[in-house]
């Protein structure tokens, strides 16, 4: 039996691990959905009778109590538990394959006889990171996971001038109070790119544009 395993895909379910949850004859979710409606299209391309596990991720607070923040059950005899951060995770757990998501990088490990595994993100590209999910084959209580990287979005080089002059847009109008909405339509950037200029910004007090451009990796070009 084939299980979809998937994270962070934050309001964007791809073609292709749409593609990939139609085999699949159930479909795990780590967190980080951002809307119902994500659920929805997963479940409509899901076989029929197909069960779907979901947990509420940090930036899932919209969906209030529709999802937990952890889910413990069985599989074709196989013990899961699923949270969405992996500092969630109890010192005690005794389930046999632990899911998590947050970080958007893939981890496998098989540890104390128990699989441990991050499916990575297959929503929104962060950076240069791959675009990934896995598949769990399960038969007879015994399991193994394959690592799916997906094609993701093109990425398209930027020079870095263009870049710095994009991130002190961004600064400029964040310093007028505008949303990242209004700021992503005036500059025509996207809003993931914004968003995380944003963050810095926050976390970051009395950075400069220079100092943002360092922080992140220069291998994308976010403009629409």
């Amino acid at each position: 039996m084939k299980t979809a395993v998937l994270s962070d895909t934050h309001n964007l379910l791809r073609p292709e691990a749409a593609e990939i949850i139609k085999e699949c004859d159930a479909v795990i979710h780590g967190g980080d959905i951002c809307s119902l409606k994500i659920l929805e299209n997963i479940k409509a391309v899901m076989k029929p009778g197909a069960p779907l596990f979901a947990v509420r991720g940090n930036c899932d607070g919209n969906l209030g109590e529709e999802l937990p923040l952890k889910l413990e059950f069985e599989l074709w005899g196989v013990r899961f538990f699923l949270v969405h951060n992996k500092k969630d995770i109890p010192r005690d757990v005794s389930t046999d394959i632990v899911i998590f998501g947050h970080s958007h990088k893939y981890y496998e490990e098989i540890k104390d006889n128990r699989l441990w595994l991050n499916p990575g993100s297959c929503g929104r590209r962060r950076f240069s990171l791959p675009v990934t999910m896995a598949v769990l084959n399960i038969e007879d209580g015994k399991f193994s996971a394959e690592k799916i990287e997906l094609s993701g979005e093109t990425a398209v080089k930027a020079p870095q001038e263009d870049l710095l002059k994009n991130i002190q847009g961004i600064m400029k109008y964040m310093e007028k109070g505008e949303s990242i909405e209004t700021i992503c339509k005036k500059l025509r950037l996207k809003a993931d790119f914004a968003e995380e200029i944003a963050r810095i910004m926050v976390t970051h007090p009395g950075v400069d544009a220079k100092g943002i451009m360092n922080k992140i990796e220069v291998n994308e070009r976010n403009r629409r």
